[in-house]
């Protein structure tokens, strides 16, 4: 539980910083600068091995980069045209179901709905004129959100440690790299570019992807996607303390409601 919180309040925060850095790279520019540089960082501290493993192993890499690719890409694109608030809140409905599809029990259904009323609380105010393009990006994002929770946990059992992940996230940075070098060009060797992406790629890739591994070997992934409502609780408190962006009563109670939401998921998991 803790090791999801973490990697929740880490992303979240990284977000912040990256909404800061569309004006100068572009969305996809800063993509690639975030999976590039997280894809250096983790080869050089797993230093994962490429012999003894299956073509099963080498596909769930695969597809778990593809689907890290293209989850980050759709996510930056819909946040460029609609509130994050929305476009998280949107994003969750990924998630939301596969907490429902995936689990036994029938209180999971109270958690998620419960999950489902304050997220939609908190994208209250984004709803409004809502771009159909950026909502259309979120939608397909929070379909890869739920695909990324099965292919983690599938990677965490086939390889050891965060090997899985460094082979996944460098398969996504190459995928991402032709695009971000077209869309952003010389932007991205600019020297306070490069810092805060590095920036951005620790603390919304390498930090929470790492922990979200690690937790999925012992949480089940209904548990897991339930407590993925915290997201928009968490992006909401680094919005107001890294973009000023004011809290009111409703986000105040929508916080409220998905902490209830994830503590009840975790405790009917666990039991």
């Amino acid at each position: 539980m803790a090791l999801v919180i973490g990697g929740i309040v880490s992303l979240q925060f990284g977000s912040s910083v990256a909404v800061l850095l569309f004006p100068r790279a572009g969305a996809l520019g800063v993509v690639t600068l975030r999976l590039v540089v997280a894809s250096l960082v983790l080869l050089i501290a797993c230093r994962p091995k490429v012999r003894g493993y299956s073509r099963g192993d080498w596909g769930t890499v695969l597809a778990f980069g593809v689907a890290l690719a293209g989850m980050n890409s759709l996510f930056y694109q819909a946040i460029d045209r609609i509130p994050l608030g929305a476009a998280v809140t949107l994003e969750f409905l990924g998630p939301l179901i596969l907490s429902v599809a995936t689990s036994r029990r029938l209180l999971s259904l109270v958690w998620a709905a419960l999950a489902f009323g304050g997220v939609a609380l908190l994208g209250r105010e984004g709803f409004d004129g809502l771009n159909l393009a950026g909502a259309g990006f979120a939608l397909a994002a929070g379909g890869l959100w739920a695909a990324y929770i099965l292919l983690s946990a599938r990677t965490g059992q086939r390889f050891p440690q965060a090997d899985g992940l460094a082979l996944a996230m460098t398969v996504a940075a190459l995928l991402s790299l032709p695009l971000g070098v077209f869309s952003a060009g010389g932007a991205l060797l600019d020297p306070v570019t490069l810092g805060l992406g590095a920036a951005v790629a620790l603390m919304s890739s390498v930090l929470p992807y790492t922990l979200e591994l690690l937790a999925l070997r012992k949480l089940p992934a209904s548990g897991f996607a339930v407590m993925m409502s915290l997201e928009p609780a968490a992006a909401a408190t680094a919005g107001f303390l890294v973009l000023s962006q004011a809290l009111g009563w409703p986000e105040i109670v929508a916080i409220g409601l998905v902490v209830v939401a994830s503590v009840g998921a975790v405790r009917s998991s666990a039991r």
